[in-house]
């Protein structure tokens, strides 16, 4: 006796409104696995144990590489942040084309992604961007390599007024090849990972706070198909502001929107 709402050759029925529910099924799942090992890897690193950091770290890198919302692209970065910083006093690993580039000058290059995810910049992060520069030059400069350090140096701070300080002080401490110098203990390694912990701690508390908001309502969901028939597609903004969306982000909407329509359902 064939099983009930079966074809018959045995196979659950299968449409183009099943592949859009395996479709966003898959995206869910893909964006549960993400943030799990995500949290896995904060707290590896946080706690320092490292081999259990390496092994989240190999299940993280192929789940980057899956379909990513436009919202979980904060937690990718961080992902690919912290294996960077993980490695960087390790000059041999490379994360980049160019093999010139450091871990920790790579983990800048991603830092700077992180930053551009956030509303408004604020001091941590300009601190961390700060350590960040001077522990690439120190890493280079505690194994001898004064020449590559002073290179390091000239990629990280082009001739501009920015932060024109910052580069003749380590400029100055390469000419001296003193790799103790009290500059580099006043803006440790240790400080570094110090100031990037109290990142994590604050990114981890968001996500909870972004978890306990992301069920949609049928009145949000009413609230964004008028939006959009009001203002059209594409201005989320606007509509965030016409529209009381409980402390829901543009993003949120444009991601809820384009859900929405994958299930047929605007």
């Amino acid at each position: 006796m064939e099983c009930a709402g079966r074809e018959p050759n045995g196979r659950l029925p299968h449409g183009p409104a099943d592949s859009l529910l395996l479709a966003e099924a898959e995206t869910v799942a893909v964006g549960w696995m993400l943030d799990f090992s995500c949290r896995c890897l904060c707290r590896h690193f946080c706690e320092g144990r490292r081999r259990d950091f390496e092994w989240h770290r190999d299940v993280t890198q192929s789940e980057c590489g899956a379909r990513i919302e436009t919202h979980q692209m904060k937690t990718v970065y961080l992902c690919q942040f912290l294996m960077r910083i993980a490695e960087g006093k390790t000059l041999d690993s490379r994360f980049e084309s160019d093999q010139k580039i450091s871990p920790l000058e790579s983990a800048l290059s991603v830092w700077s992604l992180l930053e551009q995810e956030q509303s408004e910049p604020d001091k941590l992060h300009e601190d961390i961007c700060r350590l960040i520069c001077i522990q690439a030059v120190a890493v280079h400069m505690e194994k001898g390599y004064f020449k590559e350090a002073a290179e390091v140096i000239e990629r990280l701070f082009p001739e501009s007024e920015l932060n024109e300080t910052l580069r003749m002080k380590l400029a100055m401490i390469t000419k001296q090849k003193d790799p103790y110098h009290p500059f580099f203990q006043s803006f440790s390694y240790n400080l570094m990972v110090d100031k990037i912990k109290n990142y994590i701690n604050i990114f981890l508390n968001e996500k909870t706070n972004c978890r306990l908001l992301k069920r949609w309502t049928w009145e949000e969901d009413q609230k964004l198909k008028e939006g959009v028939k009001k203002f059209g597609v594409g201005k989320w903004t606007k509509i965030l502001l016409h529209y009381n969306f409980n402390n829901r982000t543009d993003v949120m909407l444009k991601d809820r929107w384009r859900t929405m329509a994958k299930l047929n359902i605007i």
